[in-house]
């Protein structure tokens, strides 16, 4: 039944089992039936278009296992988390451009149609095939439907963020909707796909929202790492950001405060503010409250117990999902001149 016994991380899983996964998307496609192949052309296209450069797919497949022995049965529900997040994510990335170019083109509205089928009515589908037992149809449905609405309630408040009055407790409220409430809802469903019962499937749904927590920390600085700069061009308000405002004094939050103003459009203001976002100060309290996540998914998952090798991967991703990436930084480092 594909226990991962050979397996030491997540990792190791997905390439074990992503042929299984490729052809739970295709199956998926087919789903939608003969009479709608324009609305499987343009899914199938964004699927294609949308890789992550991180396999989470296998995390119901790992609680499962953690339950059962089996990652096998939940090979729908690894797809189901692959539509939701391609969905989401083009979602996001659709309400960004519009803020700063408002006049959508023909491949806009194509992606946005696409990512409204790929996350809503095709991963109800999935749960209501024949891959699913009838029993458990109308509950992995409601989970799909409840994520909906907090992971939206948590986007909508980043859309609009308020960056003055920004707490680290506000921002993590944040997170536990937009990345919480996904991760929550696929741990779960694995969960009541393996016949737990209601108390070990409230754990798994808890272990879920802590590690979405994780995973967006974890985003945060990849975004940062890598570049890119997205949080900081779109005004995001980040936990890093509420750390670094909650260390200041008045003075010196007012200047990370007007240069998150300023970062949308000034080059400049991005690499100071990236400096002052990676003083040793803001890196300890971030680095310390990271720890404290991921020790509170540990010990949930220590709770749970279960299956021991499955459990060890799942332990393995807490830890890789727990790391600091940044490095200390004095202010002002990194800053950059205008212009040429």
């Amino acid at each position: 039944m594909g226990a991962c016994v050979r397996a030491v991380s997540y990792t190791d899983v997905h390439r074990e089992w992503a042929v299984q996964i490729e052809a739970g998307r295709h199956a998926a496609l087919d789903l939608l039936g003969p009479a709608a192949p324009t609305v499987r052309a343009a899914v199938a296209g964004l699927l294609r278009q949308r890789t992550f450069a991180y396999p989470l797919s296998v995390l119901p497949l790992l609680v499962h296992a953690a339950e059962t022995g089996a990652l096998e049965p939940a090979v729908p529900l690894a797809v189901v988390h692959e539509l939701w997040w391609t969905s989401a994510c083009c979602l996001d990335d659709l309400a960004d451009a519009h803020a700063t170019h408002p006049a959508a083109d023909d491949d806009d509205s194509r992606a946005l149609l696409a990512a409204v089928i790929a996350g809503n009515p095709l991963p109800l589908l999935v749960v209501q095939s024949q891959q699913i037992p009838p029993s458990l149809r109308p509950t992995l449905s409601a989970e799909i439907l409840r994520c909906w609405i907090a992971a939206t309630e948590g986007q909508l408040k980043d859309l609009h963020p308020q960056a003055a009055t920004a707490t680290r407790a506000s921002v993590i409220s944040t997170y536990r909707g937009k990345s919480g409430a996904p991760f929550a809802m696929i741990t779960a469903m694995a969960a009541e796909l393996a016949g737990a019962g209601a108390q070990r499937v409230r754990l798994w749904r808890a272990f879920g929202d802590e590690f979405g927590v994780l995973w967006q920390l974890f985003n945060d600085q990849e975004d940062i790492l890598s570049g890119r700069h997205e949080d900081l061009l779109n005004g995001t308000v980040t936990y890093l950001l509420a750390c670094a405002l909650e260390q200041a004094d008045p003075h010196a939050a007012q200047r990370v405060l007007a240069l998150h103003r300023a970062a949308p459009t000034s080059a400049h203001a991005r690499a100071e503010l990236t400096g002052l976002l990676q003083t040793p100060a803001v890196l300890h309290r971030f680095a310390s409250d990271i720890a404290g996540f991921g020790d509170r998914a540990h010990r949930i998952l220590d709770r749970l117990g279960g299956d021991q090798a499955h459990l060890r991967v799942l332990h393995d991703l807490v830890d890789r999902s727990s790391a600091t990436l940044l490095q200390p930084r004095t202010a002002g480092a990194g800053t950059v001149r205008e212009g040429r």
